[in-house]
């Protein structure tokens, strides 16, 4: 594990860096942000939003936090989507779980693991509502893949639910939430088939993207 002044080092070689690629970077990052983009994902460490999708920063709006949960009382979450959507005006809220995510396997095998059990509940609930398809996939490892798509298309579904959302689409803004999942296996993000642009769109959308998940489970292992 590098030590903290090795990290002090990093950063002074990656400024340097990026002074000599793009002698401006500095001077147009400090700028007012103006992102087209908010990513809301795990704070898995193998997650790196911006690197994943190839976007330098300032190109990316990211929230994060255990299982990718957008939970209604979750008021740093709110709070990250009023900014992004009624300040910034981010066109896209790409909601973005792993397969491979240490969440969902705690609530997987009910796991105590102290504080963050509370948090997790919200992936138990995913959990109980979609049983019976959990229940027709044999393999553990299968299993877990399955609730991580799930806990995805529940949060994304989570998100156009929010007044946030749902008062953007009210008046006209445009504003798509998308469900993806990334593998670890292979480095690629997969859509699940769920995009909403407007309110009377979320049921079908929703609706689609589940049907779409009765297919074999697409990724690698």
């Amino acid at each position: 594990m590098p030590k903290i002044a090795e990290l002090l080092a990093n950063n002074r070689r990656w400024a340097q860096t990026q002074r000599e690629r793009e002698p401006d970077f500095f001077k147009r990052l400090s700028r007012q942000q103006a992102p087209q983009y908010l990513w809301i994902g795990c704070a898995d460490s193998r997650v790196p939003a911006n690197e994943i999708i190839g976007l330098p920063p300032g190109e990316v709006f990211v929230h994060r936090n255990v299982a990718n949960v957008v939970a209604h009382g979750d008021l740093n979450c709110l709070s990250t989507i009023q900014f992004a959507v009624d300040v910034l005006k981010v066109k896209h809220i790409l909601v973005v779980g792993h397969y491979g995510c240490g969440g969902v396997q705690a609530v997987l095998d009910q796991s105590r693991l102290g504080l963050v059990d509370n948090w997790l509940r919200h992936v138990g609930d995913v959990l109980i509502k979609h049983r019976a398809m959990l229940d027709e996939v044999d393999l553990d490892s299968l299993r877990h893949a399955r609730l991580c798509e799930l806990n995805v298309i529940e949060q994304a579904a989570n998100v156009c639910l929010t007044t946030v959302v749902q008062d953007a689409w009210a008046r006209g803004q445009k504003l798509a939430v998308h469900a993806w999942i990334y593998s670890l296996f292979d480095g690629q993000i997969r859509p699940l088939g769920m995009r909403v642009e407007q309110p009377h769109a979320l049921l079908d959308a929703q609706a689609g993207a589940l049907a779409r998940l009765t297919r074999p489970l697409d990724f690698a292992r």
